[in-house]
């Protein structure tokens, strides 16, 4: 079954259907997966077309959904395999005291941990919310406000008298004052808030997905990281029992006088080499072991073979286009640029009036000095304010927020090139990676083949112990080429899902209840909205600010590239 996946890059045009990504696990022991190290090809068998490493200059680049499986590795060697696995993981279950930490075992698992519990992502969740909050935040200044004042007051008064003695009063009395206010018209003052919350509550939420596309991203090269090392460390093993079997060939031969001393140093000093070898490649797996524990929040055990991350783009610009109305940078970008572009609009919305309705209602005592008598009164009133002269101030604070506003509007042009370099980098990675995998088969296969031959050779004194000590560490080499290549390659197929915007949870897990940050604006958006009124005055107060919520265009001829 074939799957689509999504990515993020910097196309202002036409845009492909949206598609979806499922993570497929290959069928074991299926016709034409490689084995570690892979086996001579049988003749006539067909090895597979790669993806040739053409430049991204190209007009197109078919991009074959097939991948290299990873082959099974051995358990780690620092974190023991207990056998536990990951409960809890059901669809709904969103609980993270369900889910143990113990060791993980596939892909699947370590990605729905961290989904849970990571807790970068989680704060990231938690900022999002609260930038929710803002929005009903400024739809309140559109409603009525009320507030009430009282006071019990002591007064004393002494007056001297011309020649004469003080003469004064004194007593208690009360007051108590209510205002209501309600904001008719402010000259864009409160739309212009609104749109800002509105645009910071957006980039909150494309920021949290940027978050979450980083931290899967994370994980996915964790979990690779740990097979790729220790698949170094079972060939570290495996050259250091070969170079092991040789140095005896070549002890027991210098011993009869068939070899010189030159020989076995040349041996001891492989197995040397190869022992180090050895230590390098457990000290790199327990790096990436605790950088599993880090993004996963749980110890890696047996981990199986990772399912594939199916790649659907036809052609670098379905990705681009792609990219242009789905990658969470490209809508950080354009929410920042709303921001600031708000903040233009408050900052001019200062230089014309606002119209407010008040009404107050007093009730106090009628002298100072006493309590027993009382009145009342009611006003209401029609305020017009207008500030007529600040000396500059609103010309400045309108000039910064212009220059801040085009300061984030050239930073989207930049988004849109990073987004296209991106996407590019790792598409021209994942083809290049892809096409050397058969190559390197083949020369596991040609360097194994050399090596058996020259022990052959070895016996018979046509090769020397030098000539299969090279030869062994051209196997050594190759094979971990292979490893690694095998590892870029499922790297390259997450970065770029990453860049293009696609590396989310809803995509890659779609059976898991993803976290809905959108639900909770719309849940909270309207919270304290007064039927009619608030949008009613919400449109008046609009009329002179224009349309907050529009993306702007790109305007840098280099991102404009990627776009035609």
């Amino acid at each position: 079954m074939k799957r689509f996946s999504l990515s993020a890059a910097l196309l202002i045009g036409c845009a492909m259907p949206v598609s979806f990504i499922m993570f497929e696990a290959p069928a074991s022991g299926a016709a034409g997966e490689p084995q570690y190290p892979p086996p001579p090809p049988a003749a006539g068998t067909d090895q597979g077309t790669p993806v040739p490493p053409v430049s991204t200059a190209a007009a197109t680049i078919a991009v074959d959904p097939e991948i290299f499986p990873f082959p099974e590795q051995p358990a780690p060697v620092y974190l023991p395999d207990n056998g536990g696995k990951l409960s809890g993981l059901e669809k709904g279950s969103n609980h993270a005291g369900e889910i143990p930490a113990g060791p993980v075992q596939t892909l699947r698992e370590a990605l729905i941990l961290a989904y849970r519990t990571n807790p970068q992502l989680l704060a990231a969740r938690a900022q999002a919310r609260s930038a929710d909050f803002g929005v009903p935040q400024a739809r309140s200044a559109y409603g009525p406000t009320l507030s009430a004042r009282g006071a019990y007051t002591f007064t004393r008064t002494r007056v001297e008298r011309l020649a004469g003695p003080w003469g004064g009063a004194k007593g208690w009395a009360s007051d108590a004052s209510l205002v209501l206010t309600q904001p008719v018209w402010t000259f864009g003052r409160n739309a212009a808030s609104e749109a800002g919350a509105v645009a910071t509550s957006e980039y909150q939420r494309a920021s949290l997905r940027v978050t979450e596309a980083q931290i899967l991203r994370n994980v996915v090269a964790a979990y690779v990281s740990v097979l790729r090392d220790a698949a170094s460390v079972r060939i570290a093993q495996q050259n250091l029992a070969l170079l092991k079997q040789q140095l005896d060939v070549v002890e027991t031969r210098f011993k009869v006088r068939d070899l010189t001393l030159t020989d076995l140093d040349q041996t001891r000093t492989r197995l040397q080499v190869g022992q180090a070898q050895l230590l390098l490649a457990q000290g790199k797996l327990g790096i990436s072991q605790m950088q599993f524990l880090q993004y996963v929040g749980a110890p890696p055990g047996e981990l199986e073979v990772p399912e594939v991350l199916n790649i659907q783009f036809r052609s670098l610009e379905d990705a681009y286009a792609f990219a242009e109305m789905h990658s969470p940078l490209v809508r950080a970008a354009q929410a920042r640029e709303k921001i600031s572009r708000a903040s233009v609009a408050a900052a001019r919305a200062e230089l014309g009036p606002r119209v407010d309705l008040r009404g107050t209602f007093n009730y106090g005592s009628i002298s100072p000095y006493s309590d027993q008598l009382r009145t009342t009164q009611a006003t209401g009133q029609v305020v017009l304010t207008q500030s007529l002269f600040d000396s500059g101030l609103r010309d400045a604070r309108i000039n910064g927020a212009r220059e801040t506003n085009e300061a984030d509007w050239r930073l989207l042009d930049s988004v849109y090139r990073d987004t296209r370099e991106a996407i590019g980098g790792a598409w021209d990675d994942l083809a290049s990676s892809r096409a050397s995998l058969v190559n390197y088969q083949s020369a596991i296969t040609a360097a194994q083949s050399a090596y058996d031959g020259a022990l052959i050779q070895q016996q018979t004194g046509d090769r020397s112990v030098l000539d299969v000590l090279d030869l062994a560490r051209d196997l050594l080499t190759v094979r971990n080429n292979y490893n690694y290549a095998l590892a870029s390659e499922y790297s390259a197929r997450a970065n770029l899902l990453q860049a293009a915007g696609m590396l989310e949870a809803d995509k890659v897990l779609p059976d898991l209840r993803a976290y809905d940050a959108d639900r909770h604006y719309d849940k909270v958006r309207h919270r304290g909205d007064i039927p009619l009124l608030t949008p009613i005055l919400s449109g008046l107060d609009g009329i002179t600010t224009g349309n907050l919520s529009a993306n702007r265009p790109t305007r840098d001829a280099g991102a404009q590239k990627a776009l035609d």
